[in-house]
């Protein structure tokens, strides 16, 4: 499959971009749904929320790195937490005032997947919680097997 890009962002990462064709053809119908279409995964059903292996999350449409595992934590919320990105430039920001309420969407740097929705609520240092679908990620576990 063919893959576009746009312009580097500020810090040299090639932008991602498929149409949508190839989209639905490289994701599960719950990782479209949800990176693709800005749907949530009920809470306690999605992959990783118990997960405690080492490694590096990805994002599940285009393999950029999201988050390292030492940055994530149990909030309680049913999902995925994190309290910081791998850098400054993996994940946007992105004002979302859906369902009556204004809540700030993140999305990856790279392809713009929906992941999920930052929360000033989280634990030091950053006092941040990146909740994430566990559907939009994907584990590379630093052991080298299978996530």
């Amino acid at each position: 499959m063919t893959t576009n890009t746009r312009p580097e962002t500020e810090a040299g990462r090639k932008k991602v971009e498929k149409t949508d064709a190839e989209w639905r053809a490289e994701l599960t119908p719950e990782q479209y749904a949800v990176t693709r279409q800005q749907a949530t995964e009920r809470p306690g059903t999605g992959p990783y929320l118990h997960e405690k292996r080492a490694g590096l999350y990805t994002c599940v449409a285009c393999g950029a790195p999201l988050f390292r595992s030492e940055t994530k934590y149990e909030s309680g919320s049913g999902w995925p937490s994190f309290y910081a990105a791998v850098g400054d430039d993996a994940i946007g920001e992105v004002t979302d005032r859906s369902h009556g309420m204004v809540r700030t969407e993140i999305v990856c740097a790279s392809c713009e997947a929906h992941l999920g929705h930052l929360f000033p609520d989280g634990p030091n240092p950053t006092g941040l919680r990146y909740c994430t679908n566990g559907t939009a990620l994907k584990l590379k576990p630093d052991d080298g097997s299978e996530g």
